[in-house]
C-alpha cells in the first residue's frame, strides 16, 4: 500500500505531465537550437538559410575585437572563480564543521546575492565603488564578480563536505596530525571534487555574466557578453549568431562537467 501511495503521489504518473514536460523543453531550447543552425548559414540572411558553412566561426575566430572581448571575460572568470571558491570553502568549512551562531542568519547572508535580482547587486556596486572612489574597471569587476559567484561556489562545496565521513579526521587527530596536516592530506583531498564543480560553476556564472559587468566594465574592461550587446545593436548578423552558439557550447559543457564531477562518491 505505501508502494502505490507513492507511485499515486509521484507528479511524473499525473496525466499529460510528459506533454507539457516536453513542450516546456521545446518552448526554452528550440530558438537556441534554430540560432546554432543560422550560425552555419552560408549567406548574411537571419531569416533563409543559404548553405552550411564555417564562413561566420572563421570571422569570429579572426575578430581582434571579440578575441580581446573574450580574453578579459575568461582572465576574469579564472580570478572571480577562484576567489569566490578560497572564500566559499572557509565558509562551508566554518558552516559545516564548527558551531556557528545563528546559523540560519549566516546561510542567509551568504546565499543573499542568489535571492537578490542582479540589477539590485550592480546597481549597489556601482554606487558603492563610485562612493568609495575606486573607479570602473577590471578590478571592480573582479570584487563584484567574485562577491555574486560566492553562493554558486558555496552549495556544492557545502554539500560535498557535509557528505564526508568527519571520522577520518577524527581519527587523524587522535593519531596527533596537526589541523593544517589534517586538512591538507585528509580534507582537501576528499573535497577536492566539490571544489573542483563548486569552481566551475561559479566560472561559468562570471563568464556569462552581462548586467554587472555591463554597469561595472570600463574602458579596455570589456567582456564578451557586453561585447555581444553592442554587436546586437547594429543588427543581428549570423557572426552574432556565432559568438552565442560558442558561449551556449561552452556554458554547456562547464555545467555538464561540474555536475557530473559533484555526483562522485567519496
Amino acid at each position: 500500500m505505501a508502494l502505490l501511495d507513492t507511485r499515486a503521489r509521484d507528479i511524473r504518473n499525473l496525466p499529460g505531465v510528459g506533454v507539457t514536460a516536453a513542450l516546456a523543453v521545446a518552448f526554452l531550447y528550440a530558438p537556441i537550437l534554430f540560432l546554432m543552425l543560422y550560425s552555419f548559414n552560408g549567406g548574411r540572411s537571419i531569416s533563409r538559410l543559404d548553405g552550411l558553412s564555417l564562413r561566420w566561426y572563421r570571422a569570429v575566430f579572426a575578430n581582434e575585437e571579440i578575441g580581446g572581448a573574450a580574453l578579459n571575460s575568461v582572465l576574469l572568470a579564472v580570478i572571480a572563480a577562484s576567489l569566490a571558491t578560497v572564500m566559499a570553502t572557509a565558509a562551508a568549512l566554518a558552516m559545516v564543521r564548527m558551531r556557528v551562531r545563528r546559523k540560519a542568519a549566516a546561510y542567509a547572508v551568504l546565499n543573499f546575492p542568489l535571492m537578490v535580482p542582479e540589477i539590485v547587486t550592480a546597481i549597489a556596486s556601482l554606487i558603492f565603488f563610485s562612493a568609495v572612489g575606486l573607479g570602473l574597471g577590471f578590478g571592480s569587476l573582479v570584487i563584484a564578480h567574485t562577491t555574486f559567484c560566492i553562493p554558486f561556489a558555496y552549495l556544492p562545496i557545502a554539500a560535498r563536505l557535509t557528505s564526508m565521513d568527519a571520522g577520518l579526521e577524527v581519527a587523524a587527530a587522535d593519531l596527533y596530525a596537526r589541523p593544517l596536516r589534517r586538512f591538507a592530506l585528509i580534507t582537501l583531498p576528499l573535497l577536492a571534487p566539490g571544489l573542483l564543480s563548486g569552481w566551475l560553476l561559479a566560472f561559468i556564472v562570471s563568464l556569462d555574466d552581462f548586467i554587472i559587468s555591463s554597469m561595472l566594465a570600463g574602458p579596455g574592461s570589456t567582456t564578451l557578453p557586453v561585447h555581444l550587446y553592442s554587436m546586437l545593436r547594429l543588427g543581428i548578423t549570423p557572426e552574432v549568431n556565432a559568438v552565442s552558439s560558442l558561449m551556449v557550447l561552452a556554458s554547456a559543457l562547464v555545467v555538464i562537467l561540474s555536475g557530473l564531477i559533484s555526483r562522485r562518491k567519496t
